[in-house]
């Protein structure tokens, strides 16, 4: 690459003036910001919490209604008790490619598809498709069922196709 034609700001461009442009300024800091549900300062006495017992201190056993605990800071080591959850590891599962794989029909549908019937073949085509990602994902049962179905697909677009072939022929004969 070329250093000399390499990109360059246009003449009179000032960086400063357009950084701050992207963002506005962060707001100013404030030490103890008075708004509701922030901690008083250190050293303010807290408001009382529900059923009156101060933020910050532990509630007596059974003084709070089921499921609702207490807002505000615990002291260290005096949490509710609840029950504990244990999470287990992920357990991945793959699938391996079937090693008798079920027929897919692929070329069948792409034949019917082009010479016999084009919608009927198209569905058939995308059965074998599904058939070939089910093999590959090592699911008999679904490939066997699309395998089935693209088949039963290609057999009728033949028949389709056959019969309208047969008719043109008559018709081309019969109408000379």
């Amino acid at each position: 690459m070329d250093p000399s034609k390499a990109s360059a700001p246009p003449p009179g461009w000032n960086h400063d003036d357009k950084a701050g442009m992207a963002y506005p300024p962060p707001p100013p800091y404030q030490d103890h910001p008075q708004h509701p549900g922030a901690y008083p300062p250190p050293g303010a006495v807290p408001p009382s919490g529900p059923a009156g017992a101060p933020m910050g201190q532990p509630y007596p056993q059974g003084q709070y209604p089921q499921g609702q605990y207490p807002q505000g800071q615990y002291p260290q080591g005096q949490y509710p008790q609840g029950p504990t959850v244990m999470v287990q590891p992920a357990v991945y599962v793959t699938h391996t490619p079937l090693i008798n794989s079920v027929p897919d029909y692929l070329g069948y549908s792409i034949f019917t598809m082009l010479c016999c019937c084009l919608p009927i073949g198209i569905a058939a085509l995308i059965y074998s498709i599904y058939t070939r990602d089910a093999n590959n994902q090592g699911n008999r049962p679904m490939a066997e069922k699309n395998s089935a179905t693209a088949r039963k697909l290609n057999h009728a677009a033949l028949g389709i196709g056959l019969t309208l072939l047969i008719l043109y022929i008559i018709a081309t004969i019969v109408l000379r």
